[in-house]
């Protein structure tokens, strides 16, 4: 089984204002670490021919959605907290709202498949309605296979 997640959050301004210059400018460095990371499996892209784009479709232009699959819980966990993406993910504010409700969860699926964008919006409303479980899960209350 490998490790799927999913986490949502909401521009604080248009993604081409100069507001997020700077976190369109590090998509590309922070993408290229995941896609060299050890353990990257998967990564969502709005566009086979341009990597780099935002995927927005069909959840409105102020909402991103980020969602890569992982070989193991570590794999992702070095990524996100002990790697360069940690700077980055320090300056969310700067970026995004603050948002109420969870944003991030995390659920298991089979080697040989990969998640799509509106399962992993169902996987995010089944952790909002009945907390964590085998089904969706976070790192705090993490889930074996």
């Amino acid at each position: 089984m490998h490790l799927a997640q999913i986490n949502i959050a909401r521009l604080v301004a248009p993604i081409s204002s100069a507001e997020l210059a700077d976190f369109v400018a590090l998509l590309e460095p922070i993408n290229d670490l995941a896609d060299a990371a050890p353990g990257f499996v998967w990564r969502l892209k709005e566009s086979d021919t341009d990597p780099r784009a935002v995927y927005q479709h069909d959840f409105g232009d102020d909402l991103l959605i980020n969602m890569s699959v992982w070989r193991t819980r570590e794999d992702l966990w070095n990524f996100v907290y002990r790697s360069r993406h940690l700077a980055v993910l320090q300056r969310r504010r700067e970026w995004f709202t603050r948002m109420a409700e969870l944003y991030s969860v995390m659920w298991w699926v089979p080697e040989d498949r990969l998640p799509t964008a509106a399962e992993g919006v169902q996987r995010l409303e089944l952790l909002r309605r009945d907390g964590p479980g085998p089904q969706a899960f976070t790192f705090k209350d993490f889930h074996e296979p």
